[in-house]
């Protein structure tokens, strides 16, 4: 029960990330929040501030951009609507519509605007100073006329004590400064609390030194429920909250149904791959015990009747999977897993296909075996293809995520892990490729001899390659030796996109057929 004397909380999530779910971070605190009887509010300004670029005429000079301002509203319906994911070309036209409206859009303030992306050329989103400046000017802010009519009324409705602005993405923190500079102006008041992932990864430098005192009241590293509920004078509970979408209008995000974002834990259960940020930042592991997290997902599923459950794991455990393997799951679900053991049994992937597990995501890596045993990810190609071909065999999606330009790595295994997809290109559904950042506060970052970083709160810096396999190196094979590579290209053409892995599920024919019922099967 809600008690009205306890102070309100209005969890935000600033723009910009991708609309296709409804933002988990703020979901899980409204739940815990409620379960302990503190008055809150949810809003999703990501979305008001997305969608409300397609209600707004932009210039339209050449036929790309006439097409695109007419069809706007079709387009959003198609997108909403299972039939679109049936044509990737089709697909890929509305979404590429779509994003040329919001480039459009941009250009009136000189920022970038994508489905995924806010880029400002003036400012960066990791220097304390661009991100101060975007606050104290926050009416140069591109989403500032539709922010502040939105949050006011979100506060006229709510009447809170706390402002809570959620930050996961970079491109987040440039607008969500912009709306923290506004409620400082006109709500001097509100206590304004800022946390989410992307606060936790910069509290966790040893760089950090409390550069935004004076604009926000407090900054909250790791999960929130506990802080929240102590700034409420309540006693500390799980630190893992419930997750609450009752606030949401789930029909309103990019995707053909709902879809509904799940965590049964918080940090990774593995805690040893090297310049992981889990590692580097010295996340603690928390879990829900297998058989709690399943009776959660049910009672969610038998609540929202979703079309996809999203499993938001740093890595789904092998508990968690055991478990989800005996359910039964009447929907959909993905998400990203170890290459553990229990994958090389092919009955347990026949059984995770029967409990509604369309599409994998794992974090492979490498394909060279000494790559990956220098990394410490505790699997070997071997096992990595056995699972593979495990996944395909029972009708399920494989999103492989490679990793180039460690320090481990040199070309030679670079073609070893173009040798890997290659033999086992029939069972990579998606691949994601990706070049090696070097976290800052990774203990591996002191030993080798850094060049750069872009800023203050740089997640991330450049570092002299002790085999001489920099950056632009790993970009030239990617592009001229990776990329082209026939039996590749074929697998980067399926790519989702500017969605990526959250359309993915989507796309899959094991997915669409059938439509309509329970169950979903090849």
């Amino acid at each position: 029960m809600i008690t009205t004397s306890a102070p309100k909380i209005l969890l935000v999530n600033p723009p910009v990330a991708k609309p296709a779910e409804p933002p988990a971070g703020i979901a899980r605190l409204a739940g815990a929040l409620r379960s302990n009887g503190i008055a809150c509010g949810v809003l999703d300004l990501n979305l008001h501030c997305l969608l409300g670029q397609f209600d707004h005429e932009v210039e339209a000079e050449d036929t790309w951009s006439r097409r695109s301002r007419k069809n706007r509203q079709r387009n959003l319906v198609q997108l909403r609507a299972p039939e679109l994911y049936q044509s990737f070309d089709r697909y890929q036209r509305v979404i590429n519509d779509l994003g040329r409206l919001l480039s459009l859009a941009g250009r009136k303030s000189g920022c970038e605007i994508t489905l995924a992306n806010y880029h400002d050329p003036q400012r960066s989103p990791v220097s304390s100073t661009d991100l101060l400046a975007s606050a104290e000017q926050f009416e140069d802010n591109h989403f500032y006329p539709l922010f502040s009519s939105v949050i006011e009324e979100a506060l006229a409705v709510h009447q809170p004590s706390y402002v809570g602005l959620s930050l996961s993405y970079l491109s987040q923190a440039l607008p969500a400064f912009a709306v923290a500079g506004f409620l400082r102006r006109h709500h001097p008041k509100l206590r304004i609390i800022a946390g989410g992932g992307l606060i936790s990864s910069w509290m966790s430098s040893p760089a950090w030194n409390e550069p935004f005192r004076g604009l926000f009241d407090y900054c909250i590293a790791g999960p929130g429920e506990n802080p929240l509920l102590q700034l409420c004078g309540q006693e500390s509970g799980s630190a893992l909250g419930r997750f609450c979408y009752d606030d949401y209008n789930m029909a309103a995000y990019l995707s053909p149904g709902t879809i509904v974002p799940y965590s049964a834990s918080h940090g990774c259960y593995w805690q040893k791959c090297q310049f992981c940020p889990d590692f580097a930042e010295g996340s603690c592991y928390t879990a829900k015990p297998a058989s709690a997290a399943l009776a959660e997902i049910d009672t969610l599923v038998h609540t929202h009747h979703p079309a996809l459950v999203h499993l938001l794991d740093n890595a789904v455990s092998p508990a968690l999977l055991r478990e989800l393997a005996g359910s039964g799951l009447t929907v959909p679900w993905y998400g990203f897993a170890r290459c553990e053991k229990e994958l090389e049994d092919f009955d347990f992937c026949a059984a995770l296909k029967q409990s509604g597990c369309v599409m994998l995501k794992l974090g492979l890596e490498s394909g060279s075996a000494r790559v990956l045993e220098r990394m410490n990810k505790g699997i070997d190609p071997e096992r990595a293809a056995r699972i593979l071909g495990n996944l395909h065999r029972a009708g399920i999606g494989a999103y492989v995520y490679l990793l180039f330009g460690t320090p481990a790595e040199t070309e030679s295994e670079a073609l070893l892990t173009l040798d890997f997809v290659r033999r086992n290109r029939e069972a990579i559904t998606y691949l994601n490729l990706a070049i090696f950042n070097m976290p800052v506060c990774s203990p591996e970052a002191v030993n080798l001899q850094n060049r750069f970083s872009d800023g203050d709160l740089s997640l991330y810096c450049d570092f002299v390659h002790p085999g001489g396999w920099d950056r632009k190196a790993v970009r030239n094979f990617l592009q001229k030796r990776f990329r082209r590579d026939p039996l590749i290209r074929a697998i980067e053409r399926r790519s989702p996109g500017v969605f990526g892995s959250n359309h993915a599920p989507f796309l899959l024919q094991s997915y669409r057929e059938p439509w309509s019922g329970l169950r979903y099967s090849i």
